[in-house]
C-alpha cells in the first residue's frame, strides 16, 4: 500500500504538540509548581477569618504572592485545631526575615481578606518552606459576644437602681441622702465649719493670696532654713522677756 509519509509526520507533529499542550495545562491548573520560581512559607493561625484560596499575598504593602493551600489539622501539643497556610511567595530574590510578622487584613470593612507580612529586622532569613511567625486576626464572633455581656451587664445594673436594689440603687432612691446633701451645702453656704469659713471668709483668702504672692516673689524662702544664730538671737530675746517679766 501507498505510504504518505509526509502525512504520517504531520499527524505526528500535530499529536505531538497537542499533548504538550495539554501536559502544560495540567501542571499549571494544578498546585504543583515546577516551572515556577519563588519558594513557599508556611504560617499557623487559630482562626483564619474566613482567607480563602488564592488570597493575595502583601509583604510590605506590595503584592508578593499568593495562597497556596489551607489545611485545618489537630494539634496534639496544645490540643487544639489550628489552621495551616502555605503561601508562595514569587520572586525568588525576596527575602523575608524570619521575625517578620503574618497578619490577615481585610481590604475595607466588608472587602478581600489577604495576607500582609510585615517585615521584621533580623538579619536570618526564611527558606523555602520555614514556619513564619503568624498574629491571629480579631475573631469578630467572640467581639459580639462580649459587647452581648456588657449590654446585659449594664442592663441588669439599670434594673437595680430602678428597684433602690444594691449600693447605688440604694444611694439613688434613699431619700436621707438628699437632705444630709442638703444639710451640708447649707452650712458651706452660711460659712460654718472649717470649710465653709475657707470659702466665706474674706480674711482666709487674702492672707492665702499675700502668701501665695509672696513665695513667687521670693522663691528662696521654700528652701531656705533659718540659721543658728538667728535662732539664738530668737532665744536669746526669749529669755529677756522672760527676765523682765519676772
Amino acid at each position: 500500500m501507498f505510504r504518505d509519509e509526509k502525512l504520517e509526520m504531520k499527524v505526528g507533529l500535530f499529536i505531538g504538540v497537542g499533548i504538550f499542550i495539554m501536559f502544560l495545562l495540567v501542571f499549571s491548573i494544578s498546585d504543583m509548581s515546577i516551572f515556577q520560581k519563588g519558594y513557599n512559607l508556611q504560617v499557623i493561625f487559630d482562626f483564619v477569618n474566613g482567607i480563602s484560596d488564592n488570597a493575595p499575598v502583601r509583604v510590605a504593602g506590595v503584592t508578593a504572592g499568593e495562597v497556596k493551600a489551607i489545611n485545618v489539622f489537630y494539634d496534639n501539643k496544645t490540643s487544639t485545631t489550628k489552621v495551616k497556610l502555605n503561601i508562595r511567595i514569587y520572586d525568588e530574590n525576596l527575602k523575608i526575615q524570619d521575625d517578620s510578622i503574618v497578619r490577615i487584613n481585610t481590604l475595607g470593612l466588608l472587602g478581600e481578606r489577604y495576607i500582609e507580612i510585615t517585615p521584621g529586622v533580623s538579619e536570618i532569613m526564611l527558606k523555602n518552606n520555614d514556619f513564619a511567625l503568624a498574629k491571629n486576626p480579631v475573631n469578630v464572633g467572640e467581639q459580639m459576644e462580649s459587647m452581648q455581656e456588657l449590654v446585659m451587664t449594664i442592663n441588669g445594673v439599670a434594673k437595680n437602681i430602678e428597684k433602690g436594689e444594691g449600693t447605688l440603687g440604694k444611694l439613688i432612691k434613699d431619700d436621707t441622702l438628699y437632705e444630709d446633701l442638703a444639710v451640708i451645702f447649707g452650712r458651706l453656704k452660711r460659712g460654718e465649719g472649717t470649710i465653709g469659713k475657707l470659702l466665706v471668709e474674706d480674711k482666709v483668702y487674702n492672707d492665702m493670696e499675700d502668701f501665695v504672692g509672696d513665695i513667687k516673689a521670693h522663691p528662696w524662702k521654700l528652701l531656705s532654713k533659718p540659721s543658728r544664730s538667728k535662732k539664738r538671737e530668737k532665744e536669746s530675746e526669749t529669755r529677756g522677756t522672760t527676765v523682765e517679766t519676772r
